[in-house]
């Protein structure tokens, strides 16, 4: 009896740490989710994967005789559904020893852990669809396309694909132009098996059948996957919270890591599972990676740059017990801390802690709105004069975020 096929993968964190899948976009290698493994690294166990055809998986993984890789051509036996691409991570995750994970997928990775929330509810502790939908559009527009790129190859795909990543803010930066490097050296078959996969793909009808925690997070400039398709699938699944990123396309992640991790780490560590860390070591490995998310790591770093032996034990504190504590804690999310901690300061006055947590609140998708109603409802019940300087300090700090952005 043969083995079955595995794709290419990479594990990284603790290897006693709660494993957390993540899941690729189509067109994209395990790379794309580069900018939050390492930080969510610090607190799980990792594994990323290929799809057929992209990074290192072969493009005829299903024929259990898989040789090509990378950009080579031809053509794999074995059909390609959403159905077939969840049971290769079934069968990593096995391999790896895993039984029940978090799982967190882009756009078709997304749609993959969806996949199997509805039918394999055992193996799914927590999910987040980014970027993602119930169903990808109309099934010719996706036969169309892996008949041009079976025909044409990817360059097709590529002259166009920033208009659908990307929005123009961000395309032609370096992460953008790596990302698009890494298409053309998909498999042209495997892109277009993976079409076939998202053709097939309709899961609007078993929604209601996700029981594991879920976060839907939205681009709010993405064309591919609009906010619709993100309400739709918040809406369809049971207690399902959904966060839209301002300034994000399609690769919201990418576009907007920050705010994407920030979301992230919220909602697994809001989470019935994995546990809430109960021992310090556990607690200040947490704080570090909430700490770093939410206030970012130049302001981290030039913390721990400015510890002395007197202030140490005041940094491990703070650490261990605002941040490994207190922001780790379920019941509320990211973005519902930043409100609170933003009122509490506007009201003692705090102003260099008021201007670090705006900055703050941008990291966990607040916008320049949300923030502005939070400091009129500080007005009610702080006080005007609180406010006022409040108004006044966020002010430029949300003109220094347009700079900067």
């Amino acid at each position: 009896m043969t083995s079955p096929a595995l794709p290419h993968h990479r594990v990284d964190g603790p290897a006693d740490a709660p494993p957390l899948v993540l899941g690729p976009s189509l067109g994209t290698s395990l790379s794309v989710w580069e900018p939050q493994a390492e930080v969510l690294a610090h607190r799980f166990r990792v594994v990323r994967w290929d799809l057929p055809g992209h990074g290192g998986t072969p493009y005829d993984v299903f024929t259990g005789t898989a040789t090509g890789t990378g950009a080579d051509t031809g053509r794999t036996d074995g059909p390609c559904t959403v159905a077939a691409l969840g049971g290769l991570v079934l069968a990593l995750a096995d391999s790896l020893g895993i039984d029940r994970f978090a799982y967190a997928g882009i756009s078709l990775g997304g749609a993959v852990g969806a996949w199997l929330a509805v039918h394999h509810p055992e193996r799914i502790a927590s999910l987040a669809l980014v970027c993602s939908s119930a169903r990808f559009g109309d099934p010719e527009g996706w036969y169309e396309r892996a008949a041009l790129v079976r025909e044409q190859g990817l360059a097709p795909i590529a002259a166009t694909a920033a208009g659908r990543w990307f929005t123009p803010a961000f395309t032609g930066s370096p992460a953008a132009d790596g990302l698009l490097a890494g298409l053309r050296t998909v498999a042209p078959e495997g892109y277009a098996a993976c079409c076939d996969a998202l053709a097939t793909y309709d899961l609007r009808g078993e929604l209601g059948r996700i029981a594991a925690p879920t976060l839907v997070v939205a681009g709010r400039d993405d064309p591919a996957t609009p906010p619709a398709h993100a309400r739709e699938l918040a809406d369809g699944i049971p207690a399902a919270s959904l966060t839209e990123v301002a300034g994000a396309a399609h690769l919201a992640n990418a576009e907007q890591p920050v705010p994407v991790l920030a979301a992230l780490l919220g909602h697994l560590t809001a989470s019935p599972w994995p546990e809430h860390p109960t021992d310090d070591r556990t607690r200040h490995a947490a704080g570090t990676a909430v700490r770093r998310a939410v206030l970012g790591d130049d302001h981290v770093d030039r913390a721990a740059a400015r510890t002395t032996a007197f202030t140490a034990v005041f940094q491990d504190f703070i650490t261990r017990y605002a941040w490994g504590e207190i922001w780790t804690r379920p019941g509320l999310s990211r973005h519902t801390r930043s409100c609170v901690t933003i009122t509490a300061l506007v009201a003692r006055g705090h102003h260099d802690e008021l201007a670090l947590h705006l900055r703050a609140a941008l990291r966990n998708g607040l916008t320049p709105e949300d923030i502005r109603e939070v400091l009129l409802q500080s007005a009610v019940y702080c006080g005007v004069p609180a406010a006022n300087s409040a108004f006044a300090l966020a002010d430029r700090v949300l003109a220094e975020h347009r700079e900067e952005s």
